[in-house]
């Protein structure tokens, strides 16, 4: 297969991906042949995997930053977050729904903030290190604000 039916299936992967709710590779694989695009579970997989896609309660979702813009990224992760706090003067805890940790992680370090000095993240918990607690209270009232919470 040549590399730009590749590249032209992965592009329409994005749009399918941010038009729509994509439960299962094989629904992913029906929506590229309706659109005309050669398309298997293992090439689907390959490409989920090279575009970074991630599955986040019963959907794929797209990374954060690749394929859109920063505020739509924290949009579209809303409602994934559940809680923002600190804990101690240079960390704050977020805490998502079962799944969203590392996709609002993934989020947060590609948006660059100057006071953010990284994340870790599980399956629905964040740690989100500052330099210390001026920094760590303008990161929280900035999730706060974004999130909702």
């Amino acid at each position: 297969m040549s590399t730009e039916t590749n590249g032209a299936r992965r592009v329409a992967i994005v749009r399918i991906l941010k038009e729509q709710a994509v439960a299962r590779q094989v629904q992913l694989v029906r929506l590229l042949k309706r659109l005309g695009h050669d398309a298997t579970q293992s090439s689907v997989s390959r490409d989920l995997k090279e575009l970074g896609v991630g599955k986040m309660g019963d959907r794929y979702i797209l990374p954060p930053g690749e394929h859109a813009t920063t505020h739509d990224d924290f949009a579209t992760l809303a409602g994934f977050v559940r809680e923002v706090r600190p804990a101690g003067a240079a960390i704050t805890v977020v805490r998502t729904s079962t799944g969203g940790a590392q996709s609002v992680a993934l989020a947060v370090d590609r948006a660059a903030w100057p006071e953010v000095v990284g994340t870790i993240s599980g399956d629905d918990t964040i740690f989100v290190a500052t330099h210390g607690v001026r920094d760590q209270q303008r990161v929280i009232e900035r999730l706060r604000s974004i999130f909702h919470v």
